[in-house]
């Protein structure tokens, strides 16, 4: 299992939105995402907006990004997300995480 960090930047004036629109993530988003292989998957956000990601996968990040780019209901969630964030330039979240590489972990 790989572990995958990232992070992306959350526009703070849209933060509470963006927290919200979380606790009620579309039933086929969760299940695209659990049928392409992230598990134990977390997003943490700082007050500023700065978001970490976490998550597990049978491979690696793209193997995973690219199970997610070929399921239909990822782009229209992707679309419906896009206004919460900084510094996407066109692109959707999923094409603007920035990966981090993992330095230590206790197991």
């Amino acid at each position: 299992m790989k572990r995958v960090g990232f992070l992306l930047k959350v526009r703070q004036d849209r933060l509470p939105e963006y927290k919200a629109r979380h606790t009620a993530v579309w039933p086929e988003m969760l299940d695209a995402l659990r049928r392409t292989g992230w598990h134990n998957y977390s997003l943490f956000v700082r007050a500023d907006g700065l978001m970490f990601g976490y998550f597990e996968a049978p491979e690696d990040f793209q193997a995973a990004l690219d199970g997610m780019s070929k399921e239909a209901v990822n782009a229209k969630w992707q679309e419906s997300m896009a206004p919460y964030f900084e510094n996407l330039s066109g692109a959707h979240a999923d094409e603007s995480m920035l990966e981090l590489e993992e330095v230590f972990h206790l197991d």
